[in-house]
């Protein structure tokens, strides 16, 4: 079975060798098993479904992609190499806070068991941009073995798992979750968590330091991860002093850039910046940042980089400040106005993809901040059309269809009973809402007759590929399946 790729920006995937019917719409770089080779279509078996694509739609050229996953609130990416290597960052919420249910390990399912049709996960390096949970939670629940039977996929595999340093653990003072100690100046964090043994000694039942709550949950399921060969998967801290990302550093064709978090030295021990007293200010300034780079294109993933890590790190890389533009930018959390317009304006992206959820509590993205994306994006103008900035959005790239109840139908061995629609003011619904973050649902009760339901969700994946010399970004049209595509030229 011959392996080819999507060689247009869309491709048709017909349900005949011959007619116009289509299934669904595949996307430049798509992956595709050519099952039987026709005259002008072949038999292929793509995105989980068997059709016909035209011979004249099919390559072998293998793009870089990066997947910015809908997780709601928090943050959730895959991204695939041009090599077939596949790197996970954040996951979202847990699926039990997650209003939806799912969350970015049923993406990453989906393309391994669904697209690929394989029956094991195979990632060669995940990674949490800093341990907030709607970053994490995903991750645990990818690797919970408990939860394997959520999956389609068989077994998750993960040959090296990788974080930002700064976690939480048990304060032995007050029994309560910290951040740990700090330098006598207050200026720096200087209990990080490193590698593998010292993840597993902080797990253990007398354990000092001891890893707290959900964090300590999702690394005891690190632990128990295996990789490709079956020994156990090594933890490693990242910070700026690696540089790249073991085992991308370019030589394979795509590099991944550590750009922070920027470390210094105490006493000859690693130690990170204090942003201040707010927990929050320091597990978001701490974050990862990483630059794909392949060929001219440049990738920047932020993290919850806020305005106060922003403006130290402009300082820390002071003269050096090209290395954080860019051609498409994650935005920095979840476009939040905590930033810093001056770091914008450095990274200068093409593109910003606004990874955003519909939790009231944080009315994330800021209107200042989407402006902001736009005013600093690279300025493009062709005919006199605007081809970039664009400024995407998980939360706005979703959508619902909502239908009104016409008939209610309970069924019964004994016969079915109907309510027709003139009666269904009088059936009474009680559901449990869980709002993004939350643990525990709130019943709610509604009439039938005033109530809507939800037909069809569309979840706001935003795609973005590359060859290295063109950048593609597309989302799905709720209207009839088929991409909205923009592209742009890169520029590095």
């Amino acid at each position: 079975m011959a392996i080819k790729y999507v060689s247009e920006e869309t491709a048709p995937l017909y349900g005949a060798a011959t007619g116009t019917k289509k299934l669904l719409e595949l996307l430049w770089g798509d992956r595709v098993n050519v099952l039987e080779t026709g005259t002008l279509r072949s038999k292929v078996r793509a995105r989980g479904k068997n059709g016909y694509v035209s011979n004249s739609a099919l390559g072998d050229e293998s793009l870089l992609e990066v997947y910015f996953i809908d997780v709601g609130q928090g943050d959730g990416v895959l991204i695939r190499t041009p090599d077939g290597r596949h790197i996970m960052i954040d996951g979202g919420y847990k699926r039990a806070s997650q209003p939806t249910g799912k969350n970015a390990a049923d993406f990453v399912d989906w393309k391994f068991a669904k697209d690929y049709g394989l029956p094991q996960i195979h990632l060669d390096a995940m990674m949490t941009s800093h341990n907030d949970a709607d970053h994490y939670g995903g991750l645990s629940d990818l690797l919970n073995v408990q939860a394997i039977n959520e999956l389609d996929a068989q077994d998750v595999r993960v040959d090296a798992f990788y974080h930002a340093g700064v976690a939480w653990w048990v304060n032995p003072t007050t029994g309560e979750r910290w951040l740990g100690p700090t330098s006598p100046d207050r200026k720096f964090l200087t209990q990080l968590m490193g590698k593998r043994p010292q993840v597993v000694a902080a797990l253990g039942d007398d354990a000092n330091p001891e890893l707290q709550g959900e964090w300590a949950e999702l690394m005891r399921n690190v632990t128990k991860t295996k990789t490709r060969d079956g020994s156990a998967t090594p933890i490693h801290r990242l910070s700026h002093v690696d540089k790249h990302l073991p085992g991308f550093d370019g030589s394979g064709g795509v590099a991944i850039r550590i750009l922070a978090p920027f470390e210094s030295q105490i006493g000859g021990q690693p130690v990170l910046h204090n942003y201040g007293s707010s927990p929050g200010k320091n597990t978001n300034g701490n974050s990862l940042l990483l630059r794909l780079d392949y060929k001219r294109s440049r990738i920047l993933l932020t993290g919850d980089l806020n305005r106060d890590s922003q403006r130290a790190l402009l300082a820390d890389y002071t003269g050096q400040r090209i290395e954080f533009q860019c051609d498409v930018a994650k935005a920095c959390h979840h476009g939040s106005d905590d930033v810093s317009y001056e770091f914008l304006s450095a990274m200068r992206p093409a593109a910003t993809v606004i990874s955003s959820g519909d939790n009231e509590g944080h009315d994330h993205p800021r209107p200042a901040i989407v402006a902001a994306s736009a005013t600093t994006g690279y300025l493009e103008i062709s005919a006199d059309r605007i081809l970039t900035p664009l400024v995407y959005s998980t939360e706005l790239a979703r959508s619902i269809n909502l239908g009104k109840p016409t008939r209610l139908t309970v069924a019964h061995p004994n016969g079915n009973t109907v309510v027709g629609q003139d009666q269904l003011s009088t059936v009474t619904i009680h559901a449990q809402v869980t709002k993004a973050g939350d643990l525990n649902p709130t019943t709610i009760s509604r009439s039938l007759g005033r109530t809507y339901i939800v037909a069809g969700l569309i979840y706001g994946l935003v795609n973005v590929r590359t060859n290295g010399e063109k950048i593609l970004c597309a989302t799905l049209n709720e209207k009839d399946n088929t991409w909205q595509v923009k592209t742009f030229t890169s520029r590095f």
